[in-house]
């Protein structure tokens, strides 16, 4: 369920210019600053993050995005023949008590706040895939923008479990996004060319993520994948 939070107007009366209390420049600057440091702290203290954008990390530009679709392999995709998720360890510890499921939760949620343990206990996630915004993070899954299950058909199947784990768990790739849960659910292990972001104004990032994560590692594309894939880029 999306949660929606109405808007309350308010009317505020405004007394007469001469009868405001005018506080001169000079002040003010330092007072905004010193209130501005004070909110920080606060934000701090509670565990806030700053409002995130749910934008992973390294996404390539068009241009850069066609010149790596040119360069990937094209290939018919390989058995599925002994892939298992477990072979893929996740998620694993990024930072304290934090995993990489609540490393993305963080990075993409807006005034996420976290418990002991890592948790978040409140925030804001909003889903680039179709539109939406929740408020709680049961209703949230961290896609692998390739999936695993597709790269293990497309060159995993041959990596040792080390390298899988660094795929599973890719921080410093676009492979990880916080999305709604359903949506990422109805995608599956499918790739471009047989599901794509409902909302047709991500098709383009949506587009260039995944060809940077398969650039990445080496990962090839079906024909219709390809074919897809340029389709998309034609929506940046």
């Amino acid at each position: 369920m999306v949660l929606r939070h109405p808007l309350h107007q308010a009317t505020v009366s405004t007394p007469p210019r001469d009868r405001m209390l005018e506080v001169p420049l000079i002040t003010r600057r330092p007072l905004r600053a010193s209130l501005l440091a004070v909110l920080l702290t606060v934000a701090a203290s509670l565990g806030l993050s700053t409002p995130a954008t749910a934008t992973p990390p390294n996404i390539p530009s068009e241009a850069t995005a066609r010149a790596e679709l040119s360069a990937l392999r094209v290939a018919a995709p390989g058995s599925m023949t002994g892939y298992s998720r477990d072979k893929f360890p996740h998620w694993i510890t990024i930072s304290g008590t934090c995993n990489t499921r609540e490393t993305v939760l963080k990075r993409d949620g807006s005034n996420v706040v976290t418990d002991s343990s890592c948790y978040p206990t409140s925030g804001s996630w909003y889903s680039p895939y179709d539109g939406q915004t929740w408020y709680s993070p049961s209703d949230v899954d961290i896609d692998h923008v390739v999936p695993l299950a597709n790269a293990w058909r497309s060159g995993a199947s041959s990596w040792t479990t080390a390298k899988r784990q660094q795929f599973a768990n890719d921080l410093s790739n676009p492979q990880l996004i916080a999305v709604t849960d359903n949506v990422n659910q109805a995608k599956g292990d499918q790739d471009p060319s047989q599901w794509r972001p409902p909302r047709t104004a991500y098709w383009c990032t949506y587009a260039k993520m995944w060809i940077r994560v398969k650039y990445a590692y080496n990962l090839s594309v079906t024909s219709a994948e390809k074919s897809a894939l340029t389709e998309m880029l034609d929506y940046c």
